[in-house]
């Protein structure tokens, strides 16, 4: 007799369990904790222990009642029915679905797109690097994050980069787009994926502008920019860091991100770990009188913290991102004059104009990486003794126009 709401209802629990039974092996368990278990019986061909044929009684979960309703129930022990008319066992079906959706969330684009983020922290890229990428991420996790990468189409991927061009930012969609290329190389070669759907992409997105760092470049102005400088009156931390910032001219990042355990005053040197460079290779500068003594001055307040420029908040962490920028502009310096990666051109033009340092010995300075191996290694020891002497010539030379450009003013006052 067919199981009616009514009677599953008023089906209550008994010391015992009991099933209630309704149509073509669908019955209702009723435990004595009171739960109340859909299941579906049903037999299969199988084999005795002596491997002659033998038909084989199993059971399928269908859900709990009432979360499963009686419809629902039917509808599911039908299906389960059709795919035994088709010779598949609904319980091994099942369990190969469950795997699948397991496989799936270990296979999405968040945990594929993670483990390339931890492949990287091992293999030694930048910090910087890292972070952006994870900031990418977070981008792409809405639309992308929960699709297993083996299904997710060019059209999704391009419907996913697509708004950041919509709103104009073009070389944020086209770092996304990298970045989810990077995640299906790095799928396919760990079995992941078959193909990356982002070849089929090539040239969907409008490439953004090259942008151009400002940059102060004629000597009067590098003066007058250092005279600014003498007189910020922000936190001592900023006021050393952009002190600084000019006799070194590291990449912003590498200069609020530096450690003491980095600096040796004895041996006037600031050692940068390949992990904090954008080119992953090691980078040592040579300190002059003039940035030693900021990093001095600097000890008197953090020298007991990790960080040499610790940040406002915290000082267990350093320095804000735009703490530079932002105080160049306190100074009066918009984003079209100057920039904090902007004392790398100053020092790179001026340097090559002096006609007195070798380019190689130049570019060594600036971190920039050798594509020749074995000449890189070459060059970094071959020209350490001229960089030595560069690195204290221009800290002389900034001094010089920053007293040309005081005597001028004082000739015209």
């Amino acid at each position: 007799m067919a199981l009616t709401d009514t009677a599953l209802r008023k089906a209550k629990p008994q010391s015992k369990p009991y099933k209630i039974a309704d149509e073509k092996g669908l019955f209702l368990l009723v435990q004595p904790s009171g739960g109340r278990l859909w299941r579906f019986k049903y037999r299969v061909q199988g084999s005795d222990g002596g491997g002659r044929p033998k038909r084989i009684e199993k059971k399928l979960s269908l859900g709990t009642y009432p979360d499963v309703g009686l419809k629902e129930a039917r509808n599911q022990r039908d299906e389960a029915r059709r795919q035994l008319a088709r010779g598949i066992d609904p319980a091994e079906h099942k369990k190969v679905q469950r795997a699948a959706r397991a496989l799936g969330a270990a296979n999405n684009f968040s945990a594929i797109a993670t483990a390339l983020i931890d492949k990287s922290l091992k293999e030694g890229l930048s910090q910087t690097t890292v972070e952006k990428r994870r900031w990418l991420l977070g981008l792409l996790r809405r639309r992308l994050g929960s699709r297993p990468v083996g299904d997710i189409t060019p059209a999704e991927i391009l419907a996913a980069v697509r708004p950041f061009e919509d709103l104009g930012k073009h070389e944020t969609a086209c770092r996304a787009l990298q970045f989810v290329g990077q995640v299906f190389r790095y799928a396919v070669a760990t079995q992941v994926a078959a193909s990356d759907p982002t070849r089929d992409l090539r040239g969907a997105l409008v490439r953004p502008s090259p942008k151009h760092r400002a940059a102060i470049l004629d000597p009067d102005g590098v003066g007058e920019l250092l005279r600014a400088i003498d007189g910020y009156n922000g936190r001592p931390a900023t006021q050393l860091a952009l002190r600084l910032a000019p006799h070194i001219f590291v990449r912003p990042g590498e200069l609020r991100q530096a450690e003491w355990t980095e600096v040796d005053l004895e041996a006037a040197v600031w050692r940068i770990p390949s992990a904090k460079m954008k080119m992953r290779s090691d980078h040592v500068i040579p300190l002059s009188r003039q940035a030693l003594e900021l990093f001095r001055r600097a000890e008197d307040f953090s020298g007991g913290e990790r960080y040499v420029f610790p940040g406002m908040r915290s000082r267990s962490r350093p320095m804000s991102e735009n703490t530079i920028t932002a105080a160049l502009r306190r100074l009066g310096y918009t984003g079209e004059e100057m920039t904090g990666h902007g004392f790398r051109a100053t020092a790179s033009t001026l340097l090559n104009e002096s006609g007195r340092w070798s380019p190689d010995a130049i570019e060594r300075a600036l971190a920039h990486k050798d594509r020749d191996v074995v000449r890189g290694a070459y060059h970094r020891g071959a020209h350490w003794a001229e960089r030595v002497e560069m690195a204290q010539w221009w800290s002389d030379h900034l001094e010089n126009l920053k007293a040309s450009v005081a005597e001028k003013l004082n000739a015209a006052a």
